[in-house]
C-alpha cells in the first residue's frame, strides 16, 4: 500500500497526477517539490498536493513513492543522488518521454535487493502549455501509459509490490499500461511524438517568418492553422533533453517526412498526389 508520495516537479504532469489521483479516490499524503515557488503554490492551491517541500531528496526520503516529473536530465541528475540515500523498502518512478538512458541508470543504481526499485515510465498524455495552472484531473483518462520495466530486475519484495501497487494507481487514474521494450519505446515516440512536434515548431516558425506581422493571418488560416500549429506553444526546456536524448531516432523520422514532403512538392501535378491522399485518409481510418 502507497500511503505517501513525492512528486518532483508540480508542472502539468505532476499536477495533473496529483488531481487524478485525489480524483479517484487515493487518500495518502501528497507532497510537493517544485523550482518554482509559484508552481509549487498554484498545485497546492489547486489541490493537486497536500504540502510544499523545498527540498526535493528530505521529500523523497518520507516518501513510500517519488514521481520525477522534471526534465529527463533533470532526472538522470537525480537518479544517483536518490538511489543513494534511498531505502529497498521506497520506489522512484518516472514520466520522462524518452526511456533509454533513463533505464540504463535504473540498472546501474536500482532494482536490486538491498537497493530501492525504480519503474520507468511514461504516460501519453500532455498539453501544448505547461505549468500546474492546466493541470487536470481527467489528463490521464483514456490514454496510454507506457512502461519500460525489465521483468528480470531482482528487486526487493516491497520494491516489487510498491511497483505493482503505482501501477494500480495509474490504472484508477484511467489510464492503460503498456509494456514496451525501451528502445522500441524510443523508435516509435520518435514517429507519434516527437516529429508531429517538430514538424509543428517548424512550420510555425517558417509562418512567423512569412506571415507573422499579417492581421488578418489567424482569420484566413481558421481550424486548419489553429490544429497545426497548436503544438508549437511547446517549450524548448523541455524538448531540448528530448531532441537530445533520442537524436539518432528523430533525425530518421524527420529525414523520412522530408523526403515525403519532396515526393508531394514533385507531384503536385500527377496522380501520385492522389495515392498520398488515399494513404493519409487509410491511416486516419484506422486511428
Amino acid at each position: 500500500m502507497i500511503e505517501r508520495i513525492a512528486i518532483l516537479g508540480t508542472g502539468l504532469l505532476g499536477a495533473s497526477v496529483g488531481l487524478a489521483l485525489r480524483a479517484n479516490g487515493y487518500r495518502g499524503k501528497i507532497a510537493g517539490f517544485n523550482r518554482s515557488e509559484e508552481g509549487a503554490s498554484t498545485a497546492l492551491r489547486i489541490g493537486a498536493i497536500d504540502s510544499v517541500v523545498t527540498d526535493p531528496l528530505a521529500a523523497a526520503r518520507e516518501a513510500d513513492v517519488t514521481l520525477l516529473c522534471v526534465p529527463i536530465y533533470a532526472t538522470l541528475d537525480l537518479m544517483p543522488r536518490l538511489a543513494a540515500m534511498l531505502t529497498p523498502n521506497q520506489l522512484v518512478t518516472d514520466v520522462g518521454s524518452t526511456k533509454r538512458e533513463i533505464v540504463t541508470q535504473a540498472a546501474r543504481y536500482y532494482n536490486t535487493p538491498n537497493r530501492p526499485a525504480f519503474l520507468p515510465g511514461h504516460p501519453m498524455a500532455g498539453k501544448e502549455r505547461g505549468g500546474a495552472e492546466f493541470a487536470d484531473a481527467n489528463l490521464f483518462r483514456g490514454a496510454v501509459w507506457l512502461f519500460t520495466d525489465d521483468p528480470a530486475w531482482p528487486r526487493s519484495p516491497r520494491g516489487a509490490e510498491l511497483a505493482a501497487d503505482w501501477r494500480a494507481l495509474v490504472a484508477s487514474m484511467g489510464a492503460r499500461a503498456i509494456d514496451i521494450d525501451p528502445a522500441r519505446h524510443d523508435e516509435m515516440v520518435a514517429w507519434v511524438s516527437h516529429l508531429p512536434q517538430f514538424t509543428a515548431t517548424a512550420l510555425s516558425a517558417l509562418l512567423e517568418e512569412e506571415v507573422g506581422d499579417a492581421p488578418e493571418l489567424k482569420d484566413v488560416g481558421g481550424r486548419a492553422l489553429r490544429e497545426m500549429t497548436r503544438l508549437g506553444a511547446s517549450p524548448f526546456s523541455m524538448w531540448r533533453d528530448i531532441a537530445l536524448t533520442n537524436t539518432e531516432p528523430i533525425e530518421r523520422a524527420l529525414q523520412a517526412f522530408e523526403q515525403r514532403l519532396a515526393h508531394i512538392r514533385e507531384n503536385l501535378r500527377t496522380p501520385a498526389l492522389r495515392d498520398e491522399f488515399e494513404q493519409a485518409n487509410k491511416f486516419r481510418r484506422e486511428t
